[in-house]
């Protein structure tokens, strides 16, 4: 149960990181142009869902919950029950770069410090998360 927690958590955070990213206006009109509008305005506040995982055959389902006040970024990695806060977060509007942290506990109950960095573009996120010696990619979208 504590390695699906910290999984989870990781997710979490990487969706976070994905909602970091500010939309781009294209000036196009399109069938979506409300939700254009809403991300250009706020290209990370809302919830963000994807997978994450070392490989790509192995990967995780993970939910972030992101709030952009337009100076600070909070959020939720996997928001519930079980959910984890992000210990620090950042978000560069003009290169649409998130840098987000979380600290969690892995299944045999020892702490772990997840480092998660990626790139919003428009109403997707991908990038990268580290502890300790492991490495992977994620990807999210809202």
């Amino acid at each position: 149960m504590k390695t699906k927690r910290v999984f989870f958590c990781l997710i979490a955070i990487l969706v976070i990181a994905a909602s970091c990213a500010p939309a781009e206006d294209t000036g196009a009109e399109t069938d979506t142009a409300m939700t254009d509008a809403a991300a250009s305005e706020n290209p990370l506040s809302g919830t963000w869902s994807g997978d994450w995982g070392p490989s790509a055959e192995h990967r995780n389902p993970v939910t972030l919950a992101l709030n952009w006040d337009g100076t600070a970024l909070t959020g939720t990695v996997n928001p519930g029950p079980d959910a984890i806060q992000l210990s620090s977060a950042t978000f560069d509007p003009a290169t649409g770069e998130v840098t987000m942290q979380a600290d969690a506990t892995n299944f045999r109950g020892e702490d772990v410090h997840y480092v998660i960095e990626g790139r919003v573009e428009g109403d997707s996120m991908t990038g990268t998360w580290t502890h300790d010696a492991t490495a992977g990619d994620f990807s999210i979208s809202r």
